[in-house]
């Protein structure tokens, strides 16, 4: 779906002169934001789902993803190749996510040793656990389309 599309939608269920009061931007350039882009023939406005689309091919900085999908009350992974099926590393591939599963947990004890997390603390099980959240998601996707393969390249030497 294109930007303006997805924008044309959310209109249908958000006030449009709403969002140009609380942004502070005119009627009409919401409505804009909702058109094709001048540059396909419409007179649409470059929106700002287009400017963090730009933001993100220029940085190559999925850090941009990630605090817009912490904003809207998600988190951001990469979904990985799936090309074709590849079944003999599913236990490599298994034994991955138990570490990474394993590796949370130990910052989470490790952190609660003394009965206090620090702000520090909670930003590393923080960090481990998007970790852990990004390999299952691999997993998963993987084992929707039946390939381990891809999955066993990224695994690191001791664990293939």
């Amino acid at each position: 779906m294109e930007s303006h599309e997805v924008l044309r939608e959310v209109l249908k269920k958000t006030s449009a002169k709403q969002i140009s009061a609380d942004m502070g931007l005119s009627l009409s350039l919401i409505y804009k934001w909702a058109e094709p882009p001048s540059d396909a023939t419409g007179s649409g406005a470059h929106n700002p789902l287009d400017r963090v689309d730009q933001l993100l091919k220029v940085t190559q900085d999925t850090r941009i993803a990630q605090w817009v999908c912490e904003r809207a009350g998600g988190f951001f992974i990469t979904n990985p190749e799936a090309s074709k099926p590849h079944p003999t590393s599913l236990i490599p591939s298994t034994n991955a996510i138990v570490q990474e599963f394993a590796d949370m947990l130990a910052v989470i004890a490790t952190a609660a040793a003394d009965n206090h997390i620090t702000k520090d603390e909670a930003k590393q099980i923080r960090r481990r656990w998007e970790e852990l959240k990004s390999v299952a998601e691999g997993f998963i996707r993987a084992a929707e389309v039946g390939n381990f393969g891809a999955l066993k390249d990224a695994l690191p030497p001791e664990v293939k």
